[in-house]
């Protein structure tokens, strides 16, 4: 009994073993080593002796994972959905002062309507040492459960933003 004789088993297994680890990670490594290992299979059905036949699928497999795999990754991520979500939603969003904010503490409703604990940025303008109930800001970041903000742009002509007191 030869082990060139019984190779293409060999090949069977190793496909059907690379294709359920692939199913287990969905990844595309392991796909392009299994279609790798078809072509030691068919190198092997041509009469290849088995030391060719390895180097066929070892060849294969690396070309396929630098060239095809690349673009299908590409494709599987495309149709993800770009709105952001959780914390990334609340960067930049706007909100009103509920409870004067200061450098350590304050409260801001956001534009979703929900109420956070805030304080003001550190790069604030040094004119908003606190900001006072009704007043526009901006979220800047969000620290644990705290949304760290600084006051919003005064829009010319926009009569909803509340002008800022000079003191």
């Amino acid at each position: 009994m030869e082990f060139e004789t019984f190779a293409w088993i060999v090949w069977l297994v190793l496909i059907l073993v690379f294709i359920i680890v692939e199913m287990l990670t969905l990844d595309f490594v392991f796909l392009m080593i299994a279609v790798g290992s078809v072509g030691g299979l068919i190198s092997g059905l041509f009469g290849a002796p088995w030391w060719l036949q390895l180097i066929i699928a070892a060849v294969l497999s690396v070309l396929l994972i630098f060239t095809i795999r690349p673009p299908l990754l590409h494709l599987l991520k495309r149709g993800g959905d770009p709105a952001k979500s959780n914390v990334a939603a609340l960067i930049g969003m706007s909100g009103t002062v509920v409870s004067t904010v200061s450098r350590t503490s304050g409260q801001v409703k956001l534009a979703v309507g929900e109420t956070w604990t805030s304080r003001l940025a550190p790069g604030a303008p040094s004119a908003a040492a606190e900001l006072v109930p009704g007043e526009h800001v901006i979220v800047v970041a969000i620290e644990g459960a705290t949304a760290v903000v600084t006051p919003a742009p005064v829009i010319a002509g926009a009569d909803d933003f509340t002008e800022r007191s000079a003191s």
